[in-house]
């Protein structure tokens, strides 16, 4: 859970995906969208060991399903679901904003 923790202090929009998921991709796109890149951790393209350590601290904090998982200013915002349920009630741009993520 620390290392977790850790890699989503580092940057302001953090996404844990894997590269197989269709909905991950779309997560990834959609902050893509506002002109600025997230920091995407694909579990499927770290070490087993490392992948499996990090998928297991996201079930632990709440993600279910793991990926994607979506952290904004070092806090869960939480799946695709929820992340979609911010951009249609617009919560998600000031998230984004005041977390340094956009300037707008």
């Amino acid at each position: 859970m620390d290392k977790v923790r850790t890699l989503t202090s580092e940057k302001p929009v953090v996404i844990f995906s894997k590269s197989s998921y269709c909905i991950c991709h779309s997560i990834r796109t959609l902050f893509s969208d506002y002109g600025a890149s997230p920091t995407v951790y694909e579990l499927d393209h770290l070490g087993d060991a490392e992948g499996r350590e990090i998928e297991r601290a996201l079930l632990q904090l709440g993600c279910k399903p793991s990926v994607p998982a979506v952290f904004i200013g070092g806090k869960l915002i939480g799946g695709a679901k929820d992340v979609m349920t911010r951009k249609l009630d617009g919560s998600l741009k000031e998230l984004l904003i005041h977390a340094g993520f956009i300037f707008l």
